[in-house]
């Protein structure tokens, strides 16, 4: 990967900090909110969430290995997946982060991994991390990345991304800027969503700030044929999702209840609702204390073609040592 690669890759980094940290926080908030004036229907909203089991006996994790941290008792690591799928398919992890409450340290932190990097999946071989999720959900998912950075998760958090219309419609739509060549691409993706989910959205007609509905939003942040591939994709995403907080900042606690009724069954979890006031709780009682990494590091990872296919290609024991000083040792 060129300089000019890794600085542009420095400017998202500094995007996504602030995202990833609204993003983690807002759901907080939202969830702590209503358990505070809903007691029992708390409970009930979150029944909602598609909660699954995982065999914890195969989720790759090598207690040999974490041995010279002394903290990893004490702090909790829980996968995160963003997936864009539609009905009736497993889909891939277009987001992978791990979002850990140290306690130790005073602080939460989130830790994404980029989604093209070159790992050995069980069972599979060699090859991009994010495939993980689509040929065995998310217990392949963490199996990978315990594996293969040393960590010890055994919990997730997945959100499709297909829940974004909903979400976007009930708070009334997000205003976003088109671009000249974005607007070249997009009205394609939205008949794509309409054609998918029976909408009649209309189609964009200049470029600009604009208004979109749920449908609209989704199309954009689906564009991928602009300069800049996939890496504008997810960039776009993330517009999308912080037009979305801007919104909920200033929501009612009436909308959220309306919020989780919509999008809490296009949420997969082994989690169930105790465990996510808990970990609520302590991670608001750390309070703004966050922090937000990335592996493999700017200047540790180079691109390569293998088979006509991009890869993000690393030294995996050099990555494994750094996450693992970051997330037990607070070492950067």
């Amino acid at each position: 990967m060129s300089q000019n690669d890794y600085n542009e890759s420095k400017k998202r980094k500094k995007k996504k900090k602030s995202l990833g940290f609204k993003i983690f926080i807002g759901f907080l908030c939202v969830v702590l909110a209503l358990a505070v004036v809903g007691g029992g229907y708390f409970i009930g909203i979150l029944s909602k969430m598609d909660n699954i089991k995982l065999n914890k006996d195969n989720l790759g994790i090598v207690e040999d290995e974490l041995k010279e941290y002394n903290n990893t008792s004490k702090i909790k690591n829980i996968a995160l997946f963003g997936v864009d799928a539609t009905d009736g398919e497993t889909g891939r992890s277009d987001s992978i982060m791990i979002a850990t409450l140290d306690p130790v340290h005073n602080k939460l932190k989130l830790t994404s991994i980029m989604r093209d990097s070159y790992v050995n999946i069980d069972g599979y071989g060699m090859d991009k991390i994010n495939h993980a999720y689509a040929y065995g959900g998310p217990e392949l998912s963490i199996k990978t990345i315990n594996e293969n950075f040393g960590l010890n998760i055994q919990d997730f958090v997945s959100v499709n991304f297909s829940s974004l219309p909903k979400i976007i419609n009930i708070l009334g739509g997000v205003d976003i800027e088109i671009t000249n060549e974005e607007l070249k691409y997009i009205n394609k993706y939205i008949d794509d969503v309409n054609r998918k989910d029976g909408t009649n959205s209309p189609h964009i007609t200049y470029a600009g700030v604009q208004h979109l509905d749920g449908t609209q939003a989704l199309a954009y942040s689906r564009i991928r044929y602009t300069a800049g591939g996939d890496y504008k994709r997810t960039e776009r995403q993330r517009t999308v999702i912080d037009a979305i907080f801007t919104k909920l900042t200033s929501a009612s606690i009436g909308s959220y209840n309306s919020l989780l009724n919509e999008v809490l069954p296009y949420v997969q979890t082994n989690l169930n609702a105790g465990d996510i006031l808990s970990l609520g709780t302590k991670a608001l009682g750390i309070g703004n204390n966050l922090e937000q990494d990335r592996f493999p590091r700017d200047g540790y990872g180079e691109g390569a073609n293998i088979g006509g296919i991009y890869y993000l290609t690393f030294d995996i024991e050099t990555a494994k040592q750094q996450m693992r000083d970051y997330i037990f040792n607070d070492v950067r």
